[in-house]
């Protein structure tokens, strides 16, 4: 192999090394993501190198290819669209549940402009958008990977207690998304011989007629948990909160504690014991398919803005960059 072609391997060797140290150290980092989805990034550039140099492969390659540029140009944008319009008709028209149709309007938007004449501010201003999408899109992968990754380590059992996380009520009933929190906490309280305290955290939102934490209770006490196990944390209204009150509701006991949140939200309620310093554990239930991708969206969106100062130096890099080149064309 010679020097250009061993680059790429090594790259992806050194980018593979330093995510498993991270991940080793700490699995609860943003980071962590970035790595690995540099690592794959690269070995899949590597392995697309080598193979064309094999002459039978190349058409397979450049079919698999174009099917992806299809799937990207074509088929991504329309199943946003459609997944925004039937989040809109069945959750409501708020701008969270709104996120995947305005992406997918977006992206159809800046295809339509690549292809407009425009001039060469205009198509340079197009360019552009289309690497912070290309930017944003390899993060969003990156994080998505990873999340796959985080919810398959660390301890499934052994715990002190359990914290679980509140999203909402229907009055004061117990919809679906929190039932399914609900009973992902009750499976693991099951498994243990000595049974964990249960904190349920909530306070009462807009529509609520009783607390989260209150509706939670007689959701666990209706399933026969005795009431000395479980603890009310009514106050919390962000992720945060959840996590700060429901960790002083603690027993002094308590070391090995897991967060129960929504499988999409795992990651995040991760990233967030961390940057408050508590040694939590996350795990998730299972979400509706067609609630996924407006919900994944939201919570890249939360993490995007959490690490905003690094991801305005990335934005501005980008765009002088592309204004330099378009200077200097």
């Amino acid at each position: 192999m010679n020097v250009g072609g061993a680059v790429l391997p090594v790259a992806a060797g050194v980018a593979l090394i330093v995510f498993a140290v991270r991940l080793a150290r700490e699995p609860r980092r943003l980071g962590n993501a970035v790595w690995l989805g540099l690592a794959l990034l690269l070995t899949a550039l590597w392995l697309l190198r080598a193979a064309l140099h094999l002459e039978w492969l190349t058409p397979v390659l450049l079919g698999l290819l174009a099917v992806a540029a299809i799937l990207v140009a074509l088929v991504l944008p329309t199943a946003l669209i459609a997944n925004g319009v039937r989040m809109w008709r069945r959750e409501g028209r708020s701008a969270g549940n709104l996120l995947s149709l305005g992406l997918g309007a977006g992206l159809v938007a800046l295809e339509a402009l690549a292809f407009a004449p425009l001039g060469r501010w205009g198509s340079a201003l197009v360019a552009m958008a289309a690497v912070l999408a290309g930017y944003f899109g390899f993060l969003f992968l990156s994080l998505l990977v990873y999340s796959v990754v985080y919810s398959r380590i660390g301890r499934r059992g052994g715990f002190d207690a359990i914290i679980v996380l509140g999203c909402g009520l229907d009055g004061e009933r117990v919809p679906p998304l929190l039932a399914g929190r609900l009973e992902r906490a009750l499976r693991l309280h099951a498994r243990e011989a000595t049974p964990p305290v249960l904190v349920v955290s909530g306070g009462r939102g807009p529509g609520e007629t009783v607390s989260e934490a209150e509706a939670m209770h007689a959701y666990l006490r209706d399933r026969g948990v005795p009431d000395e196990q479980i603890r009310r944390e009514d106050q919390a209204r962000t992720t945060e909160e959840n996590l700060r009150l429901s960790a002083a509701l603690l027993p002094a006991a308590a070391r090995r504690v897991v967060a129960v949140t929504s499988n999409y939200h795992v990651f995040r309620t991760a990233v967030e014991c961390r940057r408050l310093g508590l040694p939590f554990q996350a795990t998730g239930s299972p979400t509706a398919r067609y609630f996924l991708p407006s919900a994944l969206l939201r919570e890249f969106a939360a993490l995007i803005l959490h690490y905003r100062r690094t991801t305005i130096a990335a934005c501005v890099l980008i765009i002088g960059t592309g204004l330099a080149l378009a200077i200097s064309a």
